[in-house]
């Protein structure tokens, strides 16, 4: 028996509602790329999945970078002459600028906007912004808030630490029948955006839950790291072990309606990359297909020129073009369980193709056999899935030849991947095909 995993297996009923309740659980978490955020969500994912933490000394080099500082952030506020708090942190973890150091001090209302981030364009929304490598700090409000405040001087508070400390992440490690690995990632540096960030680690946290136990020619690496940091230091403990991933997914904004929408890998026609829109193509959505960039998530690290692995960008809006990107609009009501659903169902259907991608000779190959006597040929007419099934079992047999795979001919025939995958499997049943050496995966 050759065929893995498939989406039937893989599936459940509220496989949607499971994932929007995590989400919903890590949502209110203040996340950035260090910290008791980061270790406090990945202790939750460690709650579905065996998760491995590793934590990495600041100060550590990871190629041309440096592991920096931890942060983290007990209170913020600013109050004005009347001691009423106008902004509060415990509002909102994006009401202060991430990385921020620590201050307290009384100051005019002129000063206070020097370090005041808004979004005039959307006056209701507040931002979210950073400043990992450079001392600084801010606040962020909505633009509104900012136009009540009077001239007059405010108290304004930041207890936040930078220490010497650590860096953390978490994978889990499926093994399956080879060494050879698909790596899934999703960061986890992002305090509350629900899509960007808390979707991505949900969807992937129950995958790898609804995976445990399941049979898989791959082994599936599952990595939750912050954004760009996690993943350069990641590649810098792991350099060797890469050679082992041979297809590999990023996840972010998966909760919203929009899209699908793909970003190939560097290599451009990876099996990843063929999966991916071969996927999207039979799904009767309206995906949108880019070419790579080196701009983007962490796919772009794991892309870089040094490593140039088969990794691609799965979203469902694409990042920086919809409103809500990195503001305060991407909250729970901006991500629904059918969407999670839908993207989970997708993910699902292109572990699918990859897992059973493989190659068939025909056991016949002079002239076509004869389906009809085999029970195999439908023969009503006008029954649509009757004649797909048919086509699909003629393509399988006139291009297993040992040199096609399923997807080869999937692509060719311009049929969904689990339709040739079910023709080969009959067809095998009966004889008709026998198993080629399995297809080592694209390195173009």
């Amino acid at each position: 028996m050759m065929s893995h995993i498939s989406y039937e297996q893989l599936g459940a009923e509220d496989i949607g509602e499971e994932i929007f309740a995590f989400a919903a659980k890590i949502y209110p978490i203040c996340r950035s790329i260090t910290g008791r955020g980061v270790r406090e969500t990945l202790r939750a994912i460690g709650a579905h999945i065996d998760l491995q933490l590793h934590e990495v000394p600041t100060g550590t080099a990871v190629f041309d970078w440096i592991v920096p500082r931890e942060w983290n952030i007990r209170d913020a506020y600013i109050k004005n002459e009347r001691g009423e708090k106008v902004l509060d942190f415990a509002w909102s973890n994006l009401h202060v600028m991430s990385y921020s150091v620590p201050v307290r001090q009384r100051i005019p209302l002129a000063q206070l906007k020097q370090h005041v981030y808004t979004l005039p364009d959307e006056p209701d929304l507040i931002p979210y912004r950073t400043s990992y490598y450079a001392e600084n700090w801010a606040f962020c409000m909505s633009h509104r808030l900012l136009e009540t405040l009077r001239d007059e001087t405010y108290e304004v508070v930041i207890d936040s630490a930078l220490t010497d400390g650590y860096l953390t992440y978490g994978e889990y490690l499926h093994k399956g029948e080879t060494e050879d690995e698909f790596l899934l990632s999703a960061h986890v540096c992002h305090p509350s955006l629900a899509n960007d960030n808390c979707s991505g680690i949900a969807l992937l946290t129950h995958l790898a839950k609804r995976m445990a136990g399941l049979r898989t020619r791959y082994s599936y690496r599952f990595l939750f790291a912050p954004g760009t940091i996690g993943a350069i230091t990641w590649l810098s403990r792991n350099e060797d072990h890469c050679r082992r991933i041979k297809h590999g997914l990023v996840l972010s904004m998966v909760g919203d309606g929009a899209g699908p929408t793909y970003k190939r890998s560097r290599r451009g026609n990876s099996t990843i990359d063929r999966a991916v829109v071969h996927t999207m193509r039979h799904s009767g959505l309206p995906a949108t297909i880019l070419d790579f960039s080196p701009y983007g998530y962490d796919e772009r690290q794991y892309c870089s020129p040094g490593f140039n692995l088969p990794v691609g960008l799965f979203q469902r809006g694409k990042f920086g073009e919809i409103p809500e990107y990195h503001t305060s609009a991407d909250n729970l009501d901006f991500i629904a369980p059918n969407h999670l659903a839908l993207s989970y169902r997708l993910i699902a259907e292109i572990l699918d193709v990859v897992e059973n991608d493989m190659s068939y000779c025909n056991t016949l190959p002079k002239c076509e056999p004869q389906l009809g006597r085999r029970g195999l040929y439908g023969s009503v007419g006008g029954d649509k899935d009757a004649a797909t099934s048919n086509m699909a079992m003629l393509w399988v047999l006139n291009l297993s030849d040992g040199m096609h795979s399923l997807l080869d001919i999937a692509e060719q025939a311009d049929l969904p991947f689990a339709a040739i995958r079910t023709a080969a499997l009959r067809l095998h049943e009966s004889g008709l095909l026998s198993h080629a050496a399995i297809r080592k995966a694209s390195t173009t």
